[in-house]
C-alpha cells in the first residue's frame, strides 16, 4: 500500500487542492464582468456615433441657416470675396445655399468643388439608418464632400450647405476615444463593484466550503471539520446547512462502522475458544440422558436445544455487519412449541416478578426458519425482560405476553409487556445498531437482527404500540407463495 493510498489522496492529486489565483473563480468573474461591460457598452456604440454625426451635421446647418437668414435680408452680392470666405471658414463649409418657393439661391460659395460624395437630407436622418454612413465615415472618412440640406426650426425655407467631411471625421474620432475611454472606465468601477460584492456573497463562503470539504475529508472523525453554517436564508446558506448535516452524519456513520469494527474484532478474538467451550458442555450436556431423574429428563432436551443453537450462532456470529444472514430455510411449525423454547431460555424465575404468557394456540403453525424465528422472538422477549427488570415497586404487573393470529396466507406473531415503553430516542432509532437501544449500555443490535431476519422471511418487523405502560411488537410474515410447475411436479410424483 503506497503513502498516496494511505492517505486517501490519489497519485498526482495533491496539487489540486489548491487552486491558482489565475484560474480562480475571483479572476474568472473578474474577467467575464468587464468582458460583458464593454459588449453592452460595444451595442450601445454604434448608435451613439450615429447620433453624434447627426447632431454635429444639425448643428452645422443651423448655423448655416442663421447666416443664410441674414444674408437674405440683404444684398449677398455685396459682400466680397474675402468677407464670403471668413464666413465659409468659421462654418467650415464651401457653399451655402437656400430654397425657398422652389426657387434655390446660392447665397455665399467659395471653391465650389466639381462633385458632391453624399447627399444628406438631415430631416430623414434616423438613428439606425445612418449607423453604416456614421461608421464608413468614422473609419475612412477625412476627404469627401457632403450636401447637407434641410429645414431649420419652424422656418418653411429649406437650407443648403455644402462641406467638407474632415472635421466631422476628426470629430468623431475624437468622440470615439472619449466612449472607449469611459467605457473602459465605467467597465473596470462596475467589475470591481461586482466583484466585491459577489466575492463577500458567494466565492468567500464557496472558499469556506471547500476549505471545509478538504479538512474533513483529511480528518473525516475530527468534529473541528465540520462546517459552521452562517445565518443566511438564500442558497449559500442552504448548501452550508446540508453541507454540514451531511458530514454530522457521514461521522456518526464513520463511528458506527468503526464500532462494527471493534465489535467484529473483539467478537472474533474469543468466537475460537467460545466454541472449543460449547462443544464440551455439549459433550457434559449428552450424559444428563443417562441421569434417571424424571426433572432432568424433562430438563435434558431442552437444554441441548440451546446449546445446538449456541453452537450454530458461534459460528455465524460475525455474519452481521460484514456479510448477509444465511437465506430463511422455511418449514412449517408449531408456534407454540418454538414459543416455550424461548421462555425456557429467558430463565425467568419466580422471584423476578415477571410473568410471561403463551398465549399461542397449540395447533397454530406458521411457515418459517425454526433457528432465525427463534431469534427473532429472543431478542424481542429478552428486550422486554430487560425493560421490565429494574421495577423496584412488587405491585407493579410485568407481564410478558406472546400471542399470534392469522390472517389469510399471513401470519403475525405479537409480542406485548407491560414494561415502561420507549424512550423517543429508541422511537427515532428503532432497528438502527448502535443508536435504537431503549437501555444505557445497549448497542440496539438486537432490534436490528430481528428486524433483518424477518425481512428476509418477506416480512415486516414494526411498533405497534409503546405508551401507557404497554409496548407491543409485531412479526408478520407470510406464508411462502405456491410454485406453479413444483405443484404440478408434486402431483406427477407416484405415491
Amino acid at each position: 500500500m503506497t503513502e498516496a493510498a494511505d492517505t486517501g489522496v490519489f497519485p498526482g492529486k495533491q496539487a489540486d487542492r489548491s487552486v491558482p489565483l489565475s484560474r480562480g473563480l475571483s479572476a474568472k468573474l473578474l474577467l467575464l464582468t468587464i468582458a460583458f461591460v464593454l459588449f453592452a457598452e460595444v451595442l450601445f456604440f454604434l448608435p451613439s456615433v450615429a447620433s453624434f454625426r447627426i447632431r454635429w451635421l444639425e448643428e452645422r446647418l443651423a448655423t448655416a441657416a442663421a447666416v443664410a437668414t441674414i444674408l437674405v435680408q440683404g444684398d449677398p452680392t455685396t459682400l466680397s470675396r474675402a468677407a464670403q470666405n471668413d464666413v465659409l471658414a468659421a462654418i467650415g463649409a464651401k457653399a451655402i445655399a437656400v430654397r425657398d418657393g422652389g426657387v434655390s439661391r446660392l447665397l455665399v460659395v467659395a471653391d465650389m468643388p466639381p462633385e458632391v460624395d453624399e447627399h444628406i437630407d438631415i430631416a430623414k436622418e434616423g438613428v439606425l439608418d445612418s449607423m453604416p454612413d456614421a461608421i464608413n465615415t468614422l473609419l475612412f472618412g477625412g476627404n469627401r464632400m457632403l450636401r447637407v440640406y434641410g429645414r431649420v426650426g419652424e422656418s418653411a425655407k429649406e437650407f443648403e450647405l455644402v462641406i467638407p467631411d474632415y472635421r466631422l471625421h476628426r470629430a468623431m474620432l475624437a468622440n470615439a476615444r472619449y466612449i472607449v475611454f469611459v467605457s473602459l472606465l465605467i467597465s473596470l468601477f462596475t467589475a470591481a463593484l461586482v466583484y466585491a460584492a459577489i466575492d463577500r456573497i458567494m466565492i468567500k463562503p464557496i472558499r469556506t466550503m471547500t476549505r471545509s470539504m478538504l479538512t474533513f475529508s483529511d480528518a473525516p472523525d475530527n468534529p473541528a471539520g465540520v462546517i459552521v453554517p452562517e445565518a443566511r436564508s438564500d442558497e449559500i446558506g442552504l448548501a452550508e446547512r446540508e453541507l454540514a448535516a451531511m458530514q454530522t452524519h457521514l461521522q456518526r456513520m464513520l463511528h458506527e462502522q468503526k464500532h462494527l469494527a471493534d465489535l467484529g474484532l473483539a467478537v472474533s478474538k474469543i468466537n475460537h475458544d467460545m466454541r472449543n467451550i460449547l462443544a464440551s458442555a455439549q459433550l457434559m450436556s449428552d450424559r444428563l440422558r443417562m441421569v434417571k431423574d424424571p426433572a432432568v429428563q424433562a430438563f435434558a432436551p431442552k437444554l441441548l436445544r440451546t446449546l445446538d443453537r449456541a453452537v450454530a450462532y458461534s459460528e455465524n456470529v460475525l455474519s452481521y455487519g460484514r456479510a448477509q444472514e444465511p437465506a430463511p430455510a422455511r418449514r412449517r411449525l408449531r408456534l407454540s412449541q418454538l414459543v416455550d423454547d424461548v421462555h425456557g431460555l429467558l430463565g425467568l424465575e419466580p422471584e423476578s416478578g415477571i410473568e410471561f404468557f403463551n398465549a399461542v394456540d397449540t395447533e397454530f403453525e406458521i411457515e418459517a426458519d425454526p433457528d432465525q424465528l427463534f431469534r427473532v422472538l429472543t431478542n424481542l422477549c429478552r428486550n422486554a425482560v430487560q425493560a421490565m427488570a429494574g421495577a423496584a415497586d412488587s405491585a407493579i404487573v410485568n407481564r410478558l405476553t406472546v400471542y399470534a393470529e392469522r390472517e389469510g396466507s399471513v401470519s403475525r406473531i405479537l409480542v406485548a409487556d407491560t414494561g415502561p415503553g420507549l424512550p423517543q430516542k429508541a422511537r427515532e432509532n428503532l432497528f438502527a445498531a448502535f443508536r435504537g437501544s431503549a437501555r444505557s449500555g445497549g448497542t440496539g443490535l438486537g432490534l436490528a437482527i430481528a428486524y433483518e431476519l424477518v425481512r428476509a422471511h418477506g416480512g415486516q418487523l414494526e411498533l405497534v404500540e409503546s405508551a401507557g405502560g404497554r409496548t407491543v411488537f409485531a412479526v408478520t410474515i407470510p406464508d411462502q407463495p405456491v410454485r406453479l410447475d413444483e405443484a404440478r411436479q408434486g402431483m406427477r410424483r407416484p405415491a
